[in-house]
């Protein structure tokens, strides 16, 4: 690998794509990924980021969608963009066609700077925009299990229904369409360990990989 500038990144440096539906434990790998060195990048965290109180997605949103949208301090309300979005495919066009450029060109700031021997960017509907996410990284992972697995683990966690979760799931792309488009596949069907063991397993292939480049 080149050498970067002390305290600077490298220039070039291996990225994954990382996905999984709602509930299939892309942040458990996500997390462990940077706990052993990675430079982790969260979509949906750049998201948040963007249309909070303050955030550079704010008046486009305004603009777009009017004041009904806003909350009182001034953030998006997710609740009812959430609720508007699902019911109507054109309005959630609307809205990521305002957030999708911002979110890219802070995503490609951030793996410019952030350290690590590889940049992992964590897109939990990466597949649903496949065409522009596969020229953005080397290899797409994604996270599998049982879409009963998946409902299970979100009603545990939030509290939302059965019924709330399996409409997010139906939202999001098919299991099998996840799979078809994935260059390596971690099942997280069992325990903790053997994620642990799959994610080490992927972290050790991408410190050689980078070590090649």
């Amino acid at each position: 690998m080149s050498e970067a500038r002390a305290g600077e990144p490298p220039a070039r440096r291996p990225r994954i794509g990382l996905t999984g539906g709602i509930g299939s434990g892309k942040s458990a790998v996500a997390d462990m990924l940077r706990e052993w060195g990675a430079a982790v990048i969260d979509a949906d965290a750049v998201a948040h980021e963007l249309t909070a109180s303050g955030g550079g997605a704010i008046e486009a949103i305004r603009a777009a969608f009017g004041e009904a949208l806003i909350t009182a301090d001034g953030a998006l309300d997710r609740a009812r963009m959430r609720e508007l979005a699902f019911a109507d495919p054109a309005q959630r066009a609307r809205l990521e066609a305002i957030l999708h450029p911002l979110i890219g060109a802070r995503l490609r700031a951030l793996a410019r700077t952030l350290p690590g021997p590889y940049v992992v960017l964590v897109v939990p509907l990466l597949v649903e925009s496949l065409a522009r996410w596969r020229e953005r990284v080397d290899r797409i992972v994604v996270v599998d299990c049982a879409p009963e697995l998946q409902v299970s683990r979100v009603m545990r966690r939030s509290g939302l229904e059965a019924g709330q979760v399996r409409s997010i799931l139906r939202a999001q792309a098919t299991r099998e369409q996840r799979l078809a488009a994935a260059d390596e596949v971690i099942d997280n069907s069992a325990d903790l360990d053997s994620l642990r063991r799959q994610a080490l397993e992927l972290h050790r292939r991408m410190l050689q990989r980078a070590q090649e480049i």
